[in-house]
This record gives C-alpha cells, sequence and structure tokens, in this order.
C-alpha cells in the first residue's frame, strides 16, 4: 500500500498564492499516476490536476491557467502551485495516487481562500 501526507494548505487572500505538496511512501515503485482532488462544504470530491510518471499532465477547466501540477519521481512527491486563487477554491485538498491494483487518498488539507 501507499501513504500520502499533505502540507502547505493554510488561509490566503483572493488573487493570492499556496503550494501544495504530497510526499508518498510505501509501494511507491507501484503508483504510475498521482494528482489532487478537492471537496468543498456540501458538494462532491472533484478532480484538480493529475500527473504520470512521464510528465503528463490533466486539469480540471477550473485549474487551467492558474494552477501548475509538478512531480518528482525520485522525492515521491507531488506538488500543486494554485495561483490568482479564488473564493470558491475554498476546500480540503486532497492528494491522490493510483496504482495498478488501487488507489488512494491522502488525509487532506484545508485551503481557504477569503479576504
Amino acid at each position: 500500500q501507499v501513504q500520502l501526507v499533505e502540507s502547505g494548505g493554510g488561509l490566503v487572500q483572493p488573487g493570492g498564492s499556496l503550494r501544495l505538496s504530497c510526499r508518498a511512501s510505501g509501494s511507491v515503485l507501484t503508483i504510475y499516476l498521482m494528482g489532487w482532488y478537492r471537496q468543498a462544504p456540501g458538494k462532491q470530491r472533484e478532480l484538480v490536476a493529475t500527473i504520470t510518471n512521464g510528465g503528463v499532465t490533466n486539469y480540471t477547466d477550473s485549474a487551467k491557467g492558474r494552477f501548475t501540477i509538478s512531480r518528482d519521481n525520485v522525492k515521491n512527491t507531488v506538488d500543486l502551485q494554485m495561483n490568482s486563487l479564488k473564493p470558491e477554491d475554498t476546500a480540503v485538498y486532497y492528494c491522490y495516487a493510483r496504482a495498478i491494483v488501487f488507489s488512494t487518498f491522502g488525509q487532506g488539507t484545508q485551503v481557504t481562500v477569503s479576504s
């Protein structure tokens, strides 16, 4: 199995930036895709961005042009640089990893965008 630990959430004003980081441990060699999901109060968990082992990225429309996902396959980390944050970006952000036989989420980190 794989364990994921997120860091970097917090409170930021609209228009500000935050960088989330996630470190994977355990059976990391089985992972072929990592990413970030988020869940706002009263809403379903939704995809934000993913990145493959080869660096192919995918973003939800609301993240395109504002968020950048990156991955370090040596350190087993995946980061999400979030710029031009909006109040509607407020959510718990979850790191995600997918392997051949399982997928898993981290515990989540709160991001609050408010003035």
